[in-house]
């Protein structure tokens, strides 16, 4: 598993993704603050997701499209689509933008436009979110652009991740990834059952990480010794100034030290991983 050049495996040290999803609080400026602020506490790479609401749902009052408990209780589903997306028109700068202080980018597309933006843009990889694993026609489409897929698998069951699996291999892509995820938000810690992820790499034989949105880093450092290759993080510049996400994402502080003792994780495995380390 490769992402721009960048060898994601339990032989290197864990590959740290900041996500910025909603966090840009609608400011474009905001976002490339956030990428400079992720590349400068050591993440690997930045994420984004590309949708707009009127891809995601319709502008409906009824009960079905309210959200019901958690985080975003009684918020209507175009409105908060209309809050948290990152708009179209600002994918080409952000991109430029991070390419140009040497961070990686990429993003999370929810369907076939978003894709095909994010070809024009050559993005190295793609996410698929949980909630999208049993979009098999998403999942071949984004395959046969022949880039790594990281895929959450969220409250996905061991044969909707095989077949989504299946669908990807099938259809041009054999570099995969597949998260770890508890789709909660924030996931309580003794929700997170870390032990799954040792399960994932036995019964599929690919690379797993950890989507993790539990709030601090306990569960994303304690993931490295049962064989987490990657962590994904929410990302914000400051959790007071509020943001759909804002809640259960880390600030550049706490992501510095993700970087650091994820490192420190893996380092105590041994195994000769050192070595490696220093020619990294």
């Amino acid at each position: 598993m490769e992402i721009n050049g960048r060898k994601i495996s339990q032989s290197y040290e864990p590959y740290i993704i900041a996500e910025i999803s909603a966090n840009h609080n609608g400011s474009i400026q905001r976002a490339k603050e956030s990428i400079n602020a992720a590349h400068n506490a050591g993440a690997h790479a930045v994420k984004l997701q590309t949708y707009t609401a009127d891809t995601m749902t319709i502008n409906c009052q009824k009960s079905d499209f309210i959200v019901k408990g958690g985080l975003w209780n009684g918020r209507n589903l175009y409105n908060l689509y209309s809050e948290a997306c990152t708009p179209y028109e600002w994918h080409k700068e952000l991109f430029e933008y991070a390419r140009a202080i040497g961070v990686t980018i990429f993003s999370t597309p929810f369907d076939e436009s978003a894709v095909d933006l994010l070809e024009e843009l050559e993005t190295p990889a793609y996410k698929i979110a949980s909630f999208e694993l049993t979009d098999l026609p998403l999942i071949q489409l984004v395959a046969s652009k022949g880039r790594p897929m990281l895929m959450s698998t969220g409250m996905a069951s061991c044969h909707e991740i095989r077949e989504a699996l299946t669908t990807a291999n099938e259809s041009g892509c054999s570099r995969v990834l597949l998260f770890h995820c508890i789709s909660s938000y924030p996931a309580p810690i003794e929700d997170t059952n870390l032990k799954a992820i040792s399960r994932l790499r036995e019964d599929f034989d690919v690379e797993v990480g950890l989507s993790d949105h539990t709030l601090g880093n306990t569960a994303a450092i304690t993931s490295i010794a049962l064989g987490a290759t990657a962590i994904e993080k929410h990302f914000t510049l400051n959790r007071s100034e509020k943001g759909p996400d804002s809640e259960f994402s880390i600030e550049p502080d706490e992501l510095a030290s993700l970087v650091k003792l994820t490192k420190e994780s893996w380092l105590a495995l041994g195994t000769g991983k050192r070595d490696r380390a220093k020619s990294e």
